[in-house]
């Protein structure tokens, strides 16, 4: 039996895995809590591997994730969409591992940006995915990191999308937002993933524990709601587990904070992504 929470429910973002994860299992799960939407990231791209060399090598991690988005879709009451871009985390693995220079390793990551921006000016992705780590680096691979980010504002201006963030923990990102306005990106169509309550600068797509979604429901800011589920067997219950954003749902539902719940689950994803997810769900029989 499936819950009906009476709103759209989306998870802002969350990996889906069906050659080595639970896949679409994962998504009926969140369907039979009462999830309707869904925003689904590539896996970074050495888990599915890839170890690209030039641009175009990203595209084998974006045409699976397209695969899986499709697949997801059948099964939900209203749709998946697909966030196509570069793991922040990449740089370190091509500097350390690959031996790159970190402007080797920014030109490759843009190069792939630029390839997942293809992608959204065909209608096949909704929105970017880019950042800078959230660990400790030298100066120059910082330096790359801001370097590759900023190309991903610009190819969100250009192609007219919103870009999700992977950085650092921390409550104001105004020092990106600010990049973003000089690249010509609404700073209000950024969004960090894996957020707290509140943020300045940009908008926080929220960990959906109980603490952070009090917060952002007070703030009375445009947010979002996510897992970040990894989808990976060899390390379960690292993040939060797909029943997470439904069951959260119903909690704010019941705390009466519907306010909250429609502007997580429609005002702010038809604001940053400019998508509907009232009219992308399907009416009962």
């Amino acid at each position: 039996m499936t819950e009906d929470l009476g709103t759209p429910v989306l998870d802002d973002h969350l990996h889906l895995d069906p050659r080595h994860g639970r896949g679409i299992e994962a998504v009926e799960e969140f369907v039979r809590l009462g999830g309707t939407h869904l925003l689904v990231v590539n896996k970074p791209s050495w888990l599915l591997g890839v170890e690209p060399d030039e641009p175009a090598d990203f595209r084998a991690v974006f045409e699976e994730t397209l695969e899986t988005v499709a697949a997801a879709t059948e099964a939900l009451p209203g749709r998946a969409w697909p966030v196509l871009g570069v793991h922040p985390g990449l740089i370190s693995r091509l500097v350390d591992e690959r031996d790159f220079a970190p402007a080797a390793a920014r030109d490759l990551m843009r190069g792939g940006l630029a390839v997942a921006s293809e992608y959204v000016a065909d209608g096949d992705a909704v929105a970017l995915k880019s950042g800078r780590p959230h660990y400790d680096v030298s100066d120059a691979v910082w330096e790359a990191s801001n370097a590759v980010t900023r190309r991903a504002f610009e190819l969100g201006a250009d192609v007219d999308c919103a870009v999700q963030l992977h950085t650092e923990a921390t409550e104001d990102l105004t020092d990106l937002a600010a990049v973003a306005e000089e690249s010509g990106l609404d700073p209000s169509r950024v969004v960090k993933h894996y957020a707290a309550g509140e943020l300045a600068g940009v908008t926080p797509s929220v960990m959906s524990d109980k603490e952070r979604l009090e917060r952002a429901a007070a703030a009375g800011e445009p947010f979002l709601m996510e897992t970040d589920f990894v989808d990976d067997p060899d390390r379960p219950g690292m993040v939060l587990g797909p029943k997470t954003v439904p069951r959260r749902v119903r909690w704010l539902l019941d705390e009466g904070l519907d306010e909250a719940v429609r502007r997580a689950h429609v005002e702010t994803p038809r604001a940053v992504y400019g998508i509907d997810t009232e009219a992308t769900l399907e009416s009962e029989p």
